[in-house]
């Protein structure tokens, strides 16, 4: 083989061997899971904020970006993110234990919602008008569950409750509630008071025709036995627990993009905390 082809090949070699495991990804295509249809998170024509948050990130790695969509949120990890049909998955809570998860991106909360014009004072779960008001939407299984309970008005929304689910599967019982109808129960005056996930009624609190007030909750919930009911949360993307270097290059991104993720939330209109300082 000629001395300049040996030599061109050899360098060939070492700068593959000296270039950084980000610079090797380069171009290899992120698979972003991604629900089908959760809006306002994500769907299939692309609406949700998350599909804007996984272009964002794609960009930022400079990898083209598939979306790998699945239909039930209770099976997409083990179905889909494990069986590498895709890498990485956005809007997980901060430690979920069946993944490696990155630094935090957003911090939020849990919200009160109501009519402006009826002026409720509404800024704990201690208040009044919590005891007051006929109706309040809520999603199940959520802390809103939990503190209805403490404040002794779950039995008496049950039924409300039930009236409120938009979607069951025909298998195993996957029960929906769509955040959009419940942030139109207090729009259109059916009930007085929603309390909802910050990040998944801000969208429809914002293009409410009737002017909403949104208050996020103190972390400060107690139950009847004194124990604490979380109404904040970190949110964070996730990778398989194998996947370290791209859970890395993941923190890169939230680091270097923060004021781009930043302004893409703000604009979703999402109640944006800070994250608490840590314990020593």
């Amino acid at each position: 083989m000629p001395f300049k082809k040996i030599f061109a090949t050899t360098c060939g070699i070492a700068m593959i061997l000296m270039m950084s495991p980000l610079q090797a990804e380069t171009d290899k295509t992120l698979k972003v899971c991604a629900a089908e249809n959760e809006m306002p998170y994500a769907n299939k024509q692309g609406e949700g904020f998350e599909n804007k948050l996984g272009l964002l990130v794609g960009k930022a790695l400079n990898r083209p970006v598939e979306f790998v969509y699945w239909p039930d949120p209770r099976f997409y990890v083990r179905d889909y993110l494990d069986k590498n049909l895709c890498d990485v998955t956005l809007g997980v809570d901060a430690g979920d234990p069946r993944m490696l998860t990155t630094k935090p991106y957003f911090r939020s909360g849990y919200v009160f919602i109501s009519r402006e014009k009826d002026n409720l004072d509404l800024k704990t779960w201690n208040s009044e008008i919590l005891s007051k008001v006929q109706r309040i939407a809520y999603v199940p299984g959520t802390p809103a569950e939990e503190m209805l309970r403490a404040i002794g008005r779950y039995n008496d929304m049950f039924n409300y409750s039930q009236e409120l689910v938009g979607f069951k599967s025909r298998r195993n019982q996957y029960i929906k509630y769509e955040t959009s109808k419940l942030v139109n129960e207090v729009a259109s005056g059916h009930a007085e008071v929603a309390v909802l996930w910050g990040p998944a009624a801000a969208r429809y609190v914002k293009a409410s025709s009737t002017p909403l007030t949104l208050t996020v909750i103190p972390d400060e919930s107690k139950r009847a036995d004194g124990k604490p009911v979380s109404q904040h949360f970190s949110t964070a993307m996730g990778v398989r627990k194998t996947d370290s270097a791209l859970v890395a290059a993941l923190n890169t991104v939230i680091i270097e993009q923060a004021d781009a993720i930043e302004a893409l939330l703000e604009e979703e209109g999402i109640p944006l905390l800070d994250e608490p300082e840590p314990t020593q």
